[in-house]
């Protein structure tokens, strides 16, 4: 079970129209989340053509994020590659992994460089297979089923989100192995 598990912030929902305001990872190796490896930046968003996107109030009002809080932070394109690296080879985890993955392909693409984890998995699809008579399986409602919590601060922070989604990795597998 050696996996990153990450997340995003963005300006919206369209990989096309919108951007990447934060990218956040932990590595998890042998069932334990690793604190000390891991991956952190704020991003300057652009647009396809290069120019500076604002972050949207409504946004804004999900993540906390602002248009002054990226006003110095770097691009995308000088930090997808350390990001790309981080990750190596690694299969990598996410919440919702399409709205991710849709992200991370389309901003690879416009750097030229190509996102290819060696296997991604969600952990919403392992919350649908471990609770199946649940409804509900967001984020906050798995980590409360879970009996996790967020840092003060943390929810809807790339960080923090995926500081929940790995410890909610773990114990979905450990779940999941017990239910055989």
């Amino acid at each position: 079970m050696n996996v990153v598990v990450f997340d995003l912030e963005t300006t919206g929902l369209s990989p096309e129209r919108d951007a990447i305001v934060e990218i956040g990872a932990l590595r998890v190796r042998d069932g334990q989340v690793q604190e000390a490896e891991r991956f952190e930046t704020l991003v300057r968003p652009v647009g396809a053509g290069g120019e500076p996107l604002r972050i949207p109030w409504r946004v804004q009002q999900i993540h906390g994020i602002s248009d002054e809080m990226v006003r110095n932070a770097p691009h995308l394109a000088a930090v997808l590659p350390d990001f790309l690296d981080f990750v190596g080879d690694s299969p990598v985890v996410a919440h919702n992994i399409g709205f991710d993955r849709g992200f991370m392909r389309a901003a690879a693409t416009r750097h030229g460089l190509t996102w290819a984890p060696s296997a991604e998995h969600c952990t919403m699809q392992l919350s649908r297979r471990a609770f199946p008579g649940e409804r509900s399986h967001n984020l906050d409602v798995l980590a409360q089923r879970l009996d996790l919590g967020f840092a003060r601060g943390g929810r809807h922070r790339s960080l923090g989100d995926a500081r929940v989604t790995a410890e909610a990795f773990v114990r979905l597998m450990e779940r999941l192995r017990v239910q055989g």
